[in-house]
């Protein structure tokens, strides 16, 4: 599939701002086998007094902008065409969930793609009983890594309701969880805590959904902003698999990826801080066009 894609995020301040630095991860990134980036760009208005680009560790690419004159609003745009690519059903590789351990302990890795970074506690996401007694209860013996995958998946689509107005980007696990409302921030935080509670190293994907589906087929949810999924390990023939809670799919050609990180903090659209005081508000407008 071929998208063309347009991304408007704007800031309005309460009180105009004297500086501000911030960080930007909003263009999809090229993965072999995946996606590849035909084009892409990121502007913002007013234009920042410094600009500069580079890659973070997990290789998602980063626009670091930094704002020394008063402004009372900021808009940050990024246009891109991308290419996803079909991947082909395979087989279930992997382990069952007791026999993750060893092949954890196998793996030595420790660069961008290492399970081990996905495991622990991390900034957002610590342990929460009862997200781990809620993924326990869904585990049956002899269920492999990639079944309890989606049999969470399946459960968090089934019990949980998606409302924008439920809770906010600062909104934790256990919250959403008591609640069983939210957006797809939230399905994936808690898919990540459940994993994780079972030993199964997660961590999450941001990006975008197509915003118009094919002919027959219903619109899915989160396709008016900036989408988050799921992706966890499924040992060393497995490797990592990409779900949507949200959805209760796999991720496929209507997911474009715009980068991985251990929680939502990892892979953040936008944050920095500003020189000002009184509040702001955030609008976000998306627009995924698939081409004939």
């Amino acid at each position: 599939m071929l998208y063309d894609i347009n991304l408007k995020i704007t800031y309005r301040y309460e009180v105009p701002v004297s500086g501000g630095r911030h960080l930007v991860r909003v263009l999809p990134v090229s993965i072999p086998g995946r996606q590849r980036l035909i084009a892409g760009s990121v502007t913002c208005q007013p234009a920042p007094f410094e600009r500069s680009e580079s890659v973070d560790f997990f290789a998602n690419p980063t626009t670091s902008i930094l704002f020394r004159t008063v402004h009372d609003h900021l808009i940050i745009r990024m246009q891109a065409r991308v290419q996803a690519e079909a991947n082909a059903p395979s087989a279930d590789l992997s382990p069952p969930l007791a026999a993750l351990p060893a092949e954890l302990a196998a793996c030595w890795s420790i660069d961008a793609e290492s399970p081990h970074h996905f495991l622990g506690p991390t900034p957002l996401l610590g342990q929460v009983p009862e997200i781990a007694a809620y993924a326990r209860g869904l585990v049956r013996d002899g269920m492999t890594v990639r079944e309890i995958g989606l049999a969470i998946c399946e459960r968090i689509h089934r019990d949980f309701a998606y409302d924008s107005d439920a809770t906010t980007v600062t909104t934790t696990p256990d919250q959403s969880f008591k609640l069983k409302r939210g957006v797809c921030q939230d399905f994936t935080h808690v898919m990540i805590v459940a994993l994780r509670s079972l030993g199964i190293p997660a961590g999450y994907v941001s990006g975008f959904l197509r915003t118009l589906p094919p002919p027959g087929q219903e619109r899915l949810e989160g396709a008016d902003a900036m989408h988050a999924w799921v992706r966890f390990w499924c040992g060393m023939t497995g490797g990592w698999m990409e779900l949507d809670p949200t959805n209760n799919i796999p991720a496929g050609t209507d997911h474009i990826i715009v980068g991985h990180g251990r929680d939502y903090a990892d892979v953040a659209p936008v944050i920095g801080i500003l020189k000002s005081y009184g509040s702001q508000t955030t609008e976000q407008a998306v627009d995924v066009i698939p081409l004939e």
